[in-house]
């Protein structure tokens, strides 16, 4: 392992070197990248908050820089049929969705997320919808 850089939080951040070795020759060569592997280094440089949400912004003393989540998912496949027809496929898809961003005020940083307030509402709705349908049956009793 070579070290490279210290974090912020005081460890080594590290290379590991892949390679395979050849046992006839017994040298040790390098392992091409495999198509995952270069689509996800692709996927991983253009494919980021920046991108998505734009740069940092600085105003009156504070910066704040988006922060987001990405999801890569990928999937292929082939097979034979009967009389020797043969196909492939495969597909592949990206998300990014916002999780906050880190605000920069006055020398000090700090991590502000972005709540997302659809999910108490709808389970809120979801019980008001059921005491209000347990009701309905006994109010047309009254009448």
């Amino acid at each position: 392992m070579t070290p490279t850089a210290p974090l912020p939080t005081g460890k080594i951040l590290a290379e590991i070197p892949i390679s395979a070795t050849d046992s006839l020759a017994a040298t040790s060569v390098t392992a091409p990248p495999s198509l995952a592997e270069r689509l996800a280094q692709i996927l991983s440089s253009s494919v980021t908050a920046r991108t998505v949400y734009g740069e940092a912004v600085s105003r009156d003393g504070v910066t704040v820089i988006p922060v987001a989540r990405a999801m890569y998912g990928f999937g292929g496949g082939s097979g034979t049929g009967p009389n020797a027809q043969g196909g492939t496929g495969g597909g592949g898809g990206v998300t990014l969705s916002p999780m906050g961003f880190i605000e920069l005020k006055e020398g000090s940083s700090r991590f502000r997320p972005i709540r997302n307030s659809v999910v108490p509402l709808v389970a809120v709705s979801g019980v008001v919808a059921l005491l209000l349908l347990r009701s309905v049956p006994m109010l047309l009793k009254r009448r």
